[in-house]
């Protein structure tokens, strides 16, 4: 109980903003509970003192005053109860809305290196299932929880002032509840945890197995994912049975305590009625207020199966929202207000896992507009060397310089704004084509974004397109080719007129006219502009001003195409293998 106490606890901040909503809501709770408990009361004051009592002509004035006192009653409760479920459904929306936002920013500001470690199911589960589970504990447990303690309370007060005795023996089995709630409690909070977790790996799967279907169909491993799959979907199976089962243990346990509670009243009762110790209407208000009293009891073991799903969701949001050290901090450093181009490393070494290193002390300039290419085998470093230029890795020795400034003491916002990157693997947002050359910058008009793709020499294929640049793009530009989307891309990272220009394999996997498309974009764009090329096709980089040859994690040769072509060595046979294979 103290775990989902402080569980529930870390919500607070969010609520607060809504505790103006809350406190109306549980007034009317509050009113809403007096009327309910005052109806078995005045049907209590009618039959002992009008019907039983033999003179029901004397009091008919009083009945009828009780009569509609019972009817105010009942149309009170029902008004006050329709307003406060609509409030309190909107309350929860909006916290929830809140909640969404924070984990969403939250993961924007991931850096890589803790991306890295995540896998995507874990962290969509956070983001949609386990902020959806806390829906129902703030529409619906939050207030509830509230009314049914609330109610509780009045009718153990209302019974204890009526007859004290009475109210005893009707209590006789509330330590039966508190048995039946001590020993489901902790199986099903193990159970939840269980479940979370299994969703999560489900949510994975099928994110990675939908990215790479294509691969799965290529190789014909459809049986092989299937019993992947079913080994996840068997467990998640299990422990779904097992909840329900709890769960639907719980109300019948509860009602089967209810029903013996009532048999001993009216046992206990009906003796005292006989002995004339009791009168008939104290008992059909007590038979009431029992019946009232298992109502909220119900709840409750309802609610606690909510509450610990809520309690399980909270600390996985939480576990992510909580982990501070792994966030890019975007807005503080130096400001950028303007960059030459000028990119320098200083004996930098790199490893994204303990010592074993990428990056063997490096260094290299590259001065403001020269166009220079890496080049190497896989696992030279080559795409390591851009992600460290945009700082999405912290490097262990050396210093990284941009226009002769550390750039770790830049502010990442502006360093990212002055360094474009088109990648191999080009990825396209649901949308237009203008919405994903702007990336949501208004700044950039349209006649820019005609600009960029005349530019990247993409108009061609756009002005085919029904709508042009207003043509709709799939998700991930599944409609358009390989070529296609990368001069997209290319086009993308000129609109937003970038002082340092870097291409990671953007003409490996195209064909060769798109690949001349992209030599002309690239001599167009590259004028006045730091230009970095990590490149598979030598024969794409022969006009670069400088080469650097990587292997092992060392720069073993540099130099134009020329030079490196007369050393005779490891550039020299890259060179001549790919001749060959062409």
């Amino acid at each position: 109980m103290n775990e989902q106490r402080r569980g529930l606890t870390r919500l607070m901040p969010f609520l607060m903003p809504q505790l103006k909503v809350l406190l109306l809501c549980l007034f009317m709770v509050v009113v809403v509970n007096a009327a309910e408990l005052a109806k078995p009361y005045i049907l209590e004051v009618v039959i002992d003192r009008y019907l039983t009592a033999g003179r029901p002509d004397q009091g008919l004035d009083a009945v009828w005053v009780l009569a509609l006192s019972y009817m105010a009653c009942v149309a009170l409760s029902s008004a006050l109860n329709v307003t406060e479920a609509v409030m309190v459904n909107r309350m929860g929306q909006s916290i929830l809305m809140d909640i969404r936002r924070k984990v969403f920013t939250h993961i924007q500001h991931m850096s890589m290196q803790t991306l890295d470690h995540f896998s995507s199911g874990r962290l969509i589960t956070r983001a949609t299932n386990d902020v959806e589970t806390l829906n129902e504990l703030f529409s619906d447990v939050l207030v509830n929880l509230f009314k049914d303690a609330f109610m509780l309370l009045g009718i153990v007060t209302m019974m204890l002032i009526m007859n004290w005795r009475l109210a005893l023996v009707a209590f006789a089995v509330v330590p039966l509840i508190v048995l039946i709630t001590v020993l489901v409690r902790g199986k099903l909070r193990r159970n939840f945890v269980k479940l979370k977790s299994l969703t999560g790996r489900i949510n994975g799967f099928f994110a990675e197995n939908m990215s790479g279907m294509r691969l799965v169909q290529i190789f014909r491993k459809e049986k092989e994912k299937n019993a992947e799959f079913q080994e996840l979907n068997v467990g998640y199976y299990k422990a779904a049975r097992t909840q329900v089962r709890m769960n639907s243990l719980m109300r019948p346990l509860v009602e089967v305590v209810n029903q013996l509670g009532i048999a001993i009243l009216l046992w206990y009762g009906c003796k005292q009625v006989g002995l004339g110790a009791l009168e008939i209407g104290m008992l059909y208000a007590f038979t009431n207020y029992i019946k009232q009293f298992f109502e909220p009891i119900n709840d409750l073991a309802e609610k606690y199966t909510t509450i610990s799903s809520a309690v399980v969701s909270t600390d996985r949001i939480f576990e992510l929202l909580d982990d501070k050290s792994q966030l890019e901090d975007t807005q503080s450093g130096e400001a950028v207000p303007n960059v030459e181009g000028r990119v320098e490393f200083q004996h930098v070494w790199f490893a994204y896992d303990g010592e074993n290193w990428v990056l063997k002390d490096v260094s290299f300039t590259i001065e403001p507009g020269q166009s220079i290419a890496f080049v190497g085998t896989t696992g030279a470093g080559k795409s390591t060397i851009i992600s460290l230029i945009s700082r999405f890795y912290t490097i262990q020795r050396g210093r990284i310089l941009l226009d002769g400034r550390d750039i770790s003491t830049l502010s990442l916002e502006q360093l990212r704004r002055h360094v474009a990157v088109v990648l191999q693997d080009v990825f396209l947002f649901s949308g237009t084509i203008a919405e994903n050359i702007r990336l949501g910058n208004h700044e950039i008009t349209d006649a820019q974004v005609d600009a960029a793709l005349k530019l990247a020499c993409a108009d061609g294929f756009i002005r085919e397109l029904p709508g042009g640049m207003d043509y709709p793009v799939t998700e991930r530009g599944s409609t358009f080719s390989a070529g296609q989307r990368q001069l997209l891309s290319f086009a993308r990272a000129i609109a937003h007129d970038p002082a340092v220009f870097v291409l990671d394999e953007a003409t490996a996997s195209i064909d060769t006219d798109t690949e001349q498309l992209i030599q002309q974009s690239v001599r167009n764009v590259s004028r006045g502009r730091t230009t970095i090329i990590i490149a598979h096709r030598l024969s794409t980089i022969r006009e670069c001003d400088c080469i650097y040859v990587l292997r092992g994690g060392r720069i073993r040769e540099q130099g134009t195409h020329e030079q490196l072509m007369a050393q005779g060595g490891i550039y020299f046979k890259l060179h001549n293998m790919q001749m060959k294979d062409a």
